[in-house]
This record gives structure tokens, sequence and C-alpha cells, in this order.
């Protein structure tokens, strides 16, 4: 039988380590895929599996995914947020690829774009204050 493993896309400096340790109690072997796994301390200090992938790319988190599916059971895939929510909507899109409960990518995505979300918001009939999108510096003005 196959080692559970719950993957991680990117970690948190404050925080991924709870989730490591939420995992380990749950019996589960956690795998950090990070574009720069050296940015988190705990990896290394607690013994974490980590993997250098590029977390923009999503064929090829998907490639790692699939790697690590052929010798653990992927028991969930989770991300984390910092200056880029784009993590969560990458995570929901590895969730359905790998049929695992996760978000819905669309949704993520349509909650962290503002002007996507306006959009939305308008076309349901909530009042919004009135936007523009700016392009350029002279949009700005």
């Amino acid at each position: 039988m196959a080692r559970r493993a719950l993957i991680l896309v990117e970690g948190h400096r404050s925080i991924g380590l709870l989730y490591v340790q939420a995992a380990q109690r749950l019996g589960l072997h956690t795998i950090t895929l990070s574009a720069d796994p050296t940015q988190y301390d705990y990896l290394a200090a607690e013994g974490v599996e980590a993997i250098q992938v590029d977390t923009d790319d999503l064929d090829a988190l998907i490639h790692e995914c699939s790697r690590l599916g052929a010798t653990y059971d992927i028991a969930g895939i989770a991300g984390f947020t910092g200056s880029d929510e784009s993590v969560c909507a990458t995570v929901g899109k590895l969730c359905r690829h790998f049929d695992l409960p996760g978000p819905n990518p669309a949704s993520i995505e349509g909650c962290y774009d503002k002007f996507t979300q306006r959009q939305l918001l308008e076309k349901a009939g909530v009042p919004i204050p009135a936007y523009r999108v700016a392009t350029d510096a002279a949009g700005v003005e």
C-alpha cells in the first residue's frame, strides 16, 4: 500500500510548518513543490521533502504530481497565497486534473481579479461604485 501524501504548492514562512505538522498528525507525508524551496527554513529543519519546480508552469506541476503519484497515494493538493493569489487557482486546476477535491479555478480567478469581480457583481445586479480599467499611466489620470 502506497504512503499517503499531501502536496503543498509553495510554502509559507509563518504558517507552513503548522500545515506540515497537522498533516503529519493525520499520518500524511508532506511534499512541498516550490520554485525556491530554500526560502522556507522549516523545510530543511523539519526534513520535509521539497522539490524545486516552476510553480508558474501548470504543465511542470502536473508532470511532477504525476511522478509523485507513481510512488505515493496523493491525498490532496493545497497551496499558500502570498503576494500572488493565483496559487489558489493553480491548486484548483491540479485538483481537477487529478480528480481530487479542491477549489473551482474559475471562481478563484474571478475573486482575485478585481475587474472580473466587478463585472460579475454588476451582472448579478449588485450595486458597485463606478470604475474603469487603466492599461497605462495616462489611463490613471
